[in-house]
């Protein structure tokens, strides 16, 4: 006979006790309240994962525990001053820890989808030195206009199936090499970021480069990034990679929570065989690095072959009407959407990051 005293001397063992505002048992079913430790929703992730297990384990399967995690009450913030972008309520960082995982081709749906649901929707190609945007929104050849915004002239993004844009491509030629230092690539990306006329929008997601380095730098200290969407194939080595690009932004010096993680290129599935899926480069990794990290899965993206041919020709994957395709970044958005809803409702805004010591960066004496 399972009892609340049985249950109380359970949790005192398990050392949470502290965290339970609630406990309540009827029958099989023991009902939980609890407070987390850390509002960061991966702190809340694992202590329901632990829960449930130790629950299962100590009581067997027959016991249903229904587990109420709330954060804990947050200090008031300062008001974040200069930092900014006016008009943009979320920044959504895109990255990936290597290249070759098909990060921007994820940012380009993710965008025309966001659009189709009825959000203001601009995208920033930080990639300087392999810029994809104005290829896959066919606005190849494109320049950004200068127009004059109360007495300040700025760049006009270019504006393609309701999203707006900026890219370094926009600016130097199809064949042109972008060969740029760390500063320089820094300051043009500031200037597309604050010299922009980007209007009001509801999402701006900013297409990171593979790695992590001078421009993802760049950006945090720029602008307070809402949170972080990371994208990896399934195979072992691009995960391994994935972990430290989710590092830095768990850093105590940055501080970006991570929206979850998007499984790209996840199985095939050929045309001729629309129900099949093969797991080309493994089955369910990012799902075990998910759960090992106490992030979400976001969506898993098939290897189409039409998604590959819908962003050689300018016209993202994701503006097929009624395609399997488009269902599954649709969901994949929604559930984007959820963990940042949850994020904002639940965590702090964001500070540009200050750089706080120098140690390490000054030239070395001769």
């Amino acid at each position: 006979m399972l009892t609340k005293e049985r249950v109380q001397s359970f949790l005192k063992e398990i050392e949470v006790d502290d965290l339970v505002t609630n406990l309540h048992v009827m029958g099989n079913d023991v009902y939980i309240d609890m407070v987390a430790h850390s509002p960061a929703m991966h702190e809340k992730k694992k202590l329901e994962v632990a829960m449930k297990q130790a629950f299962a384990s100590e009581f067997g399967e027959e016991t249903q525990l229904k587990l109420k995690i709330t954060s804990p009450e947050l200090p008031a913030q300062p008001e974040i001053k200069g930092k900014e972008i006016k008009g943009i309520k979320n920044i959504i960082a895109v990255a990936s820890g290597k290249g070759g995982v098909g990060k921007s081709t994820v940012s380009a749906n993710l965008a025309v989808t966001l659009a189709k649901m009825g959000f203001k929707v601009g995208i920033l190609d930080a990639d300087i030195y392999g810029p994809s945007v104005p290829t896959m929104f066919d606005t190849e050849g494109q320049k950004p206009i200068s127009v004059e915004v109360d007495g300040k002239n700025l760049m006009q993004p270019i504006e393609n199936y309701g999203v707006k844009m900026l890219s370094i491509g926009y600016f130097s030629g199809a064949n042109q090499a972008v060969v740029w230092r760390g500063p320089m690539a820094s300051k043009a990306l500031n200037q597309m970021l604050r010299d922009a006329n980007w209007g009001e929008l509801d999402f701006l997601l900013i297409d990171l480069p593979p790695g992590t380095g001078d421009i993802h730098l760049s950006i945090i200290q720029e602008v307070p990034v809402t949170g972080a969407v990371i994208v990896s194939t399934p195979q072992h080595i691009a995960l391994a990679d994935v972990r430290k690009g989710i590092a830095m932004f768990n850093m105590e010096s940055i501080n970006i929570p991570v929206l979850g993680l998007i499984e790209n290129m996840a199985y095939f599935t050929p045309e001729e065989l629309p129900d099949n899926k093969y797991y080309i480069f493994g089955n369910q990794g990012a799902q075990y690095m998910a759960e090992d990290l106490g992030i979400p899965v976001l969506g898993e993206i098939p290897l189409i072959q039409s998604i590959r041919e819908a962003g050689d020709v300018g016209r993202p994957a994701a503006l097929q009407e009624d395609s399997k395709i488009a269902a599954i970044y649709t969901e994949t958005a929604q559930k984007m959407i959820e963990s940042l809803v949850e994020r904002n409702k639940n965590l702090p805004a964001t500070e540009a990051v200050k750089i706080t010591t120098m140690a390490g960066c000054s030239p070395k004496k001769k």
